[in-house]
């Protein structure tokens, strides 16, 4: 009896192979995390620290005055607005199109669902491209508008995908026992698949609002005025193409301010990254529980 528990006895791996692949985890750990932790300490060290870029492991000093200045910055508050404006409405309007599209195509008995399935499919290899979709959206009136930010963005094939994959996995039993319960087509959507379907929509939900958090490109093209342009866009204008200097984001007092206390513009610009980073940061955590697999679809009882 004693020979044949060892004989199955769950062997663990080797434990050299296990010390390497925890070093390479903790590698990549550092190389990713790093960069950003760098940015981070040197956004509050001390001006004159930050601008011998003397700072490695920890602050040297502790200084916020950068923070102090952008709190100030009227503009780059304007921007933080426009992005919160386009951000959350697309986000919405994005679930409502994913769920909308999807949930008839899980129907078999659906008319012509083949057809629609293909034509969903050829968006997603073959676009018109920057010129048309430039052309369309001057001739619509939605150039130099906010709603250029939306509307166009507020659709997408391989969410609908995504969506439909996971509502037919679904146990098409739950729909038949609501239609017995008297359910109709709504009530199936609303009581039974969307319930049901959080962790999809969190999925969805985070990617769209990553997503718009950090496009520039679109306003970039279609936003010529600077008073709708978002986040990104204000950040790149200072960070890439230095068409403003740092200094004329500040009124003429805080630029004396950062003079006398000889901060760098390296070390606003690190602090701008923060600022604007740590939103989009907090999100995860609102939707990390959806991303556990916690919902037994296929626990019905035969």
């Amino acid at each position: 009896m004693r020979r044949e528990k060892i004989k199955h006895k769950i062997r663990e791996g080797n434990p050299v192979v296990t010390a390497v692949l925890y070093l390479l985890v903790i590698l990549v750990c550092v190389a990713t995390v790093y960069p950003m932790y760098y940015v981070l300490i040197l956004s509050v060290s001390e001006p004159k620290y930050a601008a011998g870029m003397a700072v490695y492991l920890f602050p040297k000093g502790f200084s916020l005055d950068a923070y102090k200045m952008l709190v100030g910055d009227r503009e780059m508050w304007r921007a933080y607005a426009n992005t919160i404006l386009y951000t959350v409405p697309t986000t919405l309007l994005m679930l409502v199109t994913s769920v909308l599209v999807a949930y008839p195509l899980t129907y078999k008995r659906l008319m012509g669902r083949k057809y629609l399935n293909m034509f969903l499919l050829i968006p997603m290899y073959f676009s018109g491209g920057m010129i048309p979709a430039f052309l369309l959206m001057t001739k619509i009136g939605l150039y130099a508008s906010p709603l250029s930010q939306i509307i166009p963005v507020c659709f997408s094939i391989w969410n609908i995908i995504l969506m439909k994959a996971f509502f037919s996995s679904i146990p098409e039993g739950l729909r038949e026992a609501a239609k017995i319960d008297g359910g109709g087509v709504v009530q199936i959507l609303t009581h039974v698949y969307l319930p049901l379907s959080k962790p999809i929509l969190a999925v969805i939900s985070v990617y769209t609002i990553v997503g718009r958090w950090n496009s520039w490109f679109d306003a970039l093209v279609y936003l010529p005025r600077t008073n709708w342009q978002p986040l990104q866009l204000f950040l790149r204008r200072i960070l890439v193409e230095n068409t403003r200097q740092v200094t004329d984001v500040l009124n003429p007092e805080m630029a004396a301010e950062m003079v006398r206390k000889q901060m760098s513009g390296a070390q606003l610009k690190y602090a701008m990254i923060i600022f604007t980073t740590l939103p989009i940061l907090f999100t995860y955590p609102f939707f990390q529980k959806y991303f556990v697999k916690g919902v037994m679809l296929g626990s019905l009882k035969e």
